[in-house]
């Protein structure tokens, strides 16, 4: 439980209301009780709000409308939402320590304050930092090395010699490590290229569920700082992810490809190899990228192109049917202007008559 002045310092907000109310939780408009806190990110609310049940509301900081209950106005609601929910989620970390169905391997460092849930398998030399959550039938193969706080989900594979930093969530069915697709054409048959390289999963990073990134052919394949990658994502070998990136599910990263700071993919985007984005790139739904994006550029389509350019396409697009059937009229007309003016006008360049 936290009071309203809590909650207040805590999202930076302006409070207008008792400081001392108890607050239990927070939900949506249709959902929030007398004791929760709840949320509007616009004017378009303010009938929800008026029908709320919530006890006190978080709106922007421009909100020019009465209220008829306890608020606090804020630059972004979404951004106070995020921090409050966490605040109310978030307990203390409770040590199961290691279970005894565990499978761990030789060499291991691995302190007591962990929690090891049954049927993890752990190789040889794997170190695991302070306060890691691991869920049953997740495998860590040899010589992984593993930060503070992090968490894996059921059923992730993390291959062996990767690297995860501090507080990294893995969720299910994820595996990190596997060879990357390479392989050499001699004839009619495919010669595979060892993949010898690693992964790299830097602090505070986010992976869906069921995500495949590669390792590295040689080297590392690099996700930085920050970045957030949803269910479903598929990241090639060598490629680096810059640091607070966004990637959303299905999208699709193809090897040695190089992405910026805070560049974001769109569901069902897909990568050619070896293109570079720049810094704050944004490439949208179910785009195809076949060569590099500027810094700051935003692109769709397939081929992408620039987006606004994008979208005159998709307009004219819509209207291909009717611009054909206008065009098939306006060539009737021509024709039949042609034919009252004579034969002389349907001949060719090398006189003959199209009549014919």
């Amino acid at each position: 439980m936290k009071t309203l002045e809590e909650i207040a310092v805590l999202i930076e907000g302006e409070l207008a209301g008792p400081g001392d109310m108890p607050i239990e939780g927070i939900n949506s408009l249709s959902l929030a009780g007398p004791s929760e806190i709840s949320f509007a990110v616009g004017a378009h609310f303010r009938d929800e709000i008026g029908k709320s049940k919530a006890g006190a509301v978080i709106l922007p900081k421009d909100w020019q409308y009465p209220v008829d209950r306890p608020a606090i106005k804020v630059k972004d609601p979404y951004v106070a939402y995020a921090v409050i929910a966490a605040a109310f989620t978030e307990g203390t970390f409770d040590a199961i320590g290691i279970s005894s169905n565990a499978c761990i391997g030789d060499g291991c460092s691995i302190p007591d304050e962990v929690s090891i849930y049954n049927s993890v398998c752990i190789g040889d030399r794997v170190s695991i930092g302070l306060h890691a959550t691991i869920y049953p039938g997740v495998y860590i193969g040899d010589d992984v090395w593993m930060g503070e706080g992090c968490t894996i989900y059921p059923n992730a594979v993390i291959y062996k010699g990767c690297r995860l930093g501090n507080r990294v969530t893995v969720h299910a069915g994820t595996v990190i490590g596997s060879d990357g697709f390479g392989y050499a054409r001699r004839g009619d048959e495919y010669i595979k290229i060892p993949q010898t390289g690693i992964v790299v999963i830097e602090d505070d990073v986010e992976i869906g569920a069921n995500v495949t990134i590669d390792r590295a052919a040689f080297g590392e394949t690099r996700i930085c700082r920050g970045t957030k990658i949803d269910n479903l994502v598929q990241v090639g070998h060598n490629v680096t992810v810059g640091p607070n990136s966004v990637i959303v599910a299905q999208a699709g990263i193809s090897g040695s490809c190089k992405l910026g700071a805070g560049v974001m993919l769109g569901g069902q985007a897909g990568l050619s190899g070896h293109i570079e984005l720049g810094d704050s790139a944004r490439v949208g739904a179910k785009s195809g990228v076949s060569k590099g994006v500027p810094a700051g550029e935003t692109v769709s389509g397939i081929p992408a192109i620039p987006h606004k350019q994008w979208l005159r396409a998709v307009n004219v697009f819509k209207k291909l049917p009717e611009m054909e059937r206008e065009m098939r009229q306006f060539r009737t007309v021509l024709n039949l202007k042609a034919e009252d003016l004579g034969p002389e006008v349907l001949l060719d360049a090398g006189g003959q008559d199209e009549r014919e």
